[in-house]
């Protein structure tokens, strides 16, 4: 590993015009990072990623890097691209236990993060440094959100997650574990305790359906939940998937390790939007994939497909009409997930769109002042580092808008 880091390194031209940098969604200072590691300098280095995006470690094992930094390296239009992914693993990964968090004396005033995944995470830290007292709630009882219950181990050690939860607390955050806001607690508890500013990043965890007969079944199941806890599952030797995001990829690379000996895929259309690697690697690993491939109905045998019609562009124009069963032991429905409602239903004023995702003004404030809201909860499904680069603007104006309220004035220096 070490070996091939630092081979990796020195193949870095150091671009002055660096398009690594602009196909990564936070910015990653690419080449200051290989300059610093070349130079012998890793823990500068570390503390740099660090402050950059707290959660560079995980970004560095779960970002698409094909179709981000490694996706523009001009290395990779006549050769291969650089491997910036090991380069930046290798670095946050031995560094993150000697990173100093710099915290300021307390100015008392106290924030509230709803979801500790990673917009959550992001806000918690990024305030936390401005001298706010911070209480992060979950409903879940470890920290990470869809890193922790929605993204494999194999792909994301939770070892690594609980290292992040150890910053926070050494931070001074403080975590409150198992406890929904919107439960038992809600948004007009946290403001008469006095809190004077709550952040929202409690992410995407309510399944679409396809909304065809047979979703309720039981041998029927939803992606999201099965990644939370797949020992629970006894899906038996044939699996069908529908859906082939990288949701779905995981489920079935999660099945296949668990000793399922057929898992096939089926897509509406005629290529998957995943990760190429991850599908390479479920090919690797053994799955099938389907194209084309119109759901009509859930049955205990299996679910029952009709073969899409598709224009000269690839676009779906209609069915073929004559289904027919694609014998299957369990069924998982893996087509992306929206929003819970709980927080909307018990807060009036705050207002969400049909979706159910949040709605949001471009600093990220909600329609109820003093909340704020970033992360899957405003954008959809999306990635961490998109959760982590949204929330660090949302962190930068919830600060603002702190320090704008008359009666805090005082606390500020």
């Amino acid at each position: 590993m070490v070996l091939h880091v630092i081979a990796e390194a020195e193949r870095c031209s150091l671009c002055k015009k660096p398009l690594c940098v602009t196909g990564c969604p936070i910015h990653t200072p690419i080449p200051t990072m290989i300059s610093m590691m070349r130079e012998g300098k890793l823990r500068e280095a570390g503390d740099m990623l660090f402050q950059n995006n707290p959660l560079s470690v995980v970004c560095s094992l779960v970002c698409d890097h094909q179709k981000q930094c490694e996706g523009h390296c001009v290395q990779g239009k006549k050769g291969q691209p650089i491997h910036i992914s090991s380069i930046e693993n290798y670095i946050s990964e031995t560094c993150l236990d000697q990173i100093d968090i710099p915290i300021p004396p307390s100015n008392e005033i106290m924030v509230a993060v709803i979801g500790a995944g990673p917009a959550g995470i992001t806000i918690a830290l990024e305030l936390a440094k401005k001298g706010y007292k911070i209480t992060i709630f979950d409903a879940k009882d470890k920290i990470g959100g869809i890193m922790q219950y929605g993204i494999p181990e194999f792909r994301l050690p939770k070892s690594i997650l609980l290292r992040i939860r150890k910053k926070l607390t050494d931070s001074g955050i403080k975590i409150r574990p198992n406890t929904t806001i919107g439960g038992a607690l809600e948004i007009k508890d946290l403001l008469r305790d006095g809190y004077k500013a709550i952040f929202i990043g409690t992410g995407v965890w309510r399944p679409k359906k396809l909304k065809i007969k047979g979703e309720s079944l039981g041998n029927c199941h939803f992606a999201i939940d099965f990644l939370a806890n797949p020992d629970a599952y006894d899906l038996g030797d044939n699996v069908a998937i529908i859906g082939m995001g990288n949701t779905a990829i995981d489920v079935a690379r999660t099945i296949l390790r668990k000793g399922t000996r057929n898992v096939t895929l089926y897509a509406r259309r005629l290529k998957s939007d995943a990760n190429e690697e991850e599908i390479e690697y479920a090919k690797l690993d053994g799955a099938k994939f389907e194209f084309g491939k119109h759901p009509v109905e859930i049955t205990e045998n299996g679910p029952v497909f009709d073969n899409n019609l598709f224009d000269d562009e690839g676009n779906i124009t209609g069915e073929e009409g004559d289904p027919r069963l694609y014998p299957a032991d369990s069924t998982i429905i893996a087509i992306s997930q929206g929003p819970k409602s709980k927080l909307v239903d018990t807060t009036e004023g705050l207002k969400a769109a049909p979706s159910g995702l949040l709605l949001t003004d471009a600093h990220g404030a909600t329609t109820f002042p003093g909340v704020f809201a970033a992360g899957d909860v405003v954008l959809g499904a999306k990635t961490v580092v998109d959760a982590v680069s949204y929330s660090k603007q949302a962190a930068a104006y919830m600060d603002e808008y702190l320090r704008s309220l008359p009666e805090l004035k005082d606390r500020f220096n």
